[in-house]
This record gives C-alpha cells, structure tokens and sequence, in this order.
C-alpha cells in the first residue's frame, strides 16, 4: 500500500532548540473490505491512521507497516524491511457456505520491500511472508504508480499492480481438501502457486491546513487462476478501500 502523503508539517523544535527528527501525523481511518477473500460481503473496521518517521524516514509507522526501517534510502529509492499487519482472514461464521473449513486468522507478516522513483513514476516490490503460524505463507507484489501533484495541498496517485501467492497461501485461502468437502457443501478444490490477482490502486490526499489532511486509498482487484476458480470465491473483483484524517503535529 502506498504510505499517507501530506505536505511537510513544521519542524517539531527540542530542548535544545534542534530541529526534531520526528515527523507524527496520527487520526482516525476507517478500512472497508471483503468479508474473506472472495467474499461478495463487506466489512467495514475502524482503524487507527499513523504516519509516523524518525530521522528522515530511516524508521517508520506508516499505513499496515507497524514498524518499519528504510536500510538503504536516497531521494529516488528504499529498500528495507517492516513488520506488517495483514487483515486477511475468513470465519466459518462469515457465511454459511464456510461451515466446515475451520477458521483462517489474521496476523503479522515479514515485509521485505524496495521502490523507485523517476520523474513522477514509482515501481515498488514487496514481498510478505506470514510469522504468526496462520498458514498464509508468502505473497509478493509489484506496483507502478503515477505520482500527480495536481496543486500544492492536492496529490493523486494511480496505477496498475501484480500480487503472486505461493501454494501455502493458496491452500489455506482457496482450497477445499477432502475433510473440509464431506464437512461442508463445497466440492473438493486444489489449488497450487500462482497469480492471486491483478489490481489498480488510487490514492489521493488533501491538505485542509498546515496541519489536518484527509486521504482515501482504493484498490479494486481480479482474482486469478486459482484464487478466481476456487468454489470458496463468490466474486472474483475485489474493492479494498481506507479513508483517513491525519493531524500533523
């Protein structure tokens, strides 16, 4: 996910009369998004919106990124390495056709990632390998994104994205084994590494203040192969979306 963008909020000012290496915007967000993967339901979850760095983004809470560190930066790419939270999970109370699968749960994941910009262009990879033993294995993603300032207080930002999800993942979020087809109505599926989906994300921010910003992030997906096959899937297009108002301390 693209991180919060917001124009540049006055220096926070130490004891000592240093510019801070802090940067603090926090606020209410609210995220709405499939019930499960591949669910036609939504959920809608009030979240907490950080954008938080220190010493010019080396470390950082940004978006899902709980805690993250940027090991190499410029003015035109980072690579580094975060510990993420994924909010993909799915209960058999979600829908009756589910009664029988057993319950996936949401957790942490490893993020490895990297990004480069060039004019108002930014490709990023990211590669996401499930830590909390929630069977989600590993995901990796690659982004292009056209930056557009369209004023100084107004930025837009939209582009096209891959996600692959390795056989682990695919099991867990769309395969139906044999126990799981005679314990439910569903058929037996199985399932293999491959492409999840295809997507275009939007993003756009607004500075109503040197200190209040309002963003909306938007990604709409296509589930594919066997994301997209799985009797589990009910709708194949996919729309993610997370709202926010930020104060910039």
């Amino acid at each position: 996910m693209t991180a919060t963008a917001g124009a540049t909020s006055p220096d926070v000012s130490s004891g000592t009369g240093n510019a801070s290496k802090w940067k603090i915007s926090v606020g209410p967000g609210v995220m709405i998004s499939p019930k499960y993967p591949g669910s036609s339901a939504f959920s809608v979850l009030p979240l907490p919106s950080l954008d938080i760095s220190y010493d010019d983004n080396r470390i950082f809470s940004q978006g899902f990124d709980v805690l993250g560190v940027n090991w190499l930066k410029s003015d035109t790419y980072h690579v580094g390495t975060s510990i993420t939270f994924d909010f993909q999970s799915r209960s058999e109370s979600d829908d009756p056709r589910l009664h029988g699968l057993g319950n996936v749960h949401a957790g942490p994941k490893l993020k490895l990632f990297a990004d480069y910009s060039y004019s108002f262009l930014m490709g990023s990879v990211a590669a996401l390998q499930d830590i909390a033993g929630t069977g989600q294995g590993l995901l990796l993603s690659a982004d292009l994104a056209a930056n557009l300032p369209v004023t100084s207080r107004w930025l837009v930002s939209i582009g096209p994205g891959v996600t692959w999800a390795n056989a682990v993942y695919m099991k867990t979020i769309f395969g139906v084994s044999a126990q799981q087809s005679a314990a439910s109505a569903l058929p037996a599926y199985r399932t293999s590494s491959g492409v999840r989906d295809v997507h275009l994300t939007g993003y756009t921010s607004y500075d109503f203040s040197p200190h209040w910003t309002g963003s909306v992030l938007c990604t709409v997906g296509k589930l594919q192969g066997y994301a997209g096959g799985s009797p589990i899937t009910q709708q194949r297009t996919e729309i993610t979306a997370f709202t926010a108002l930020n104060y910039k301390f």
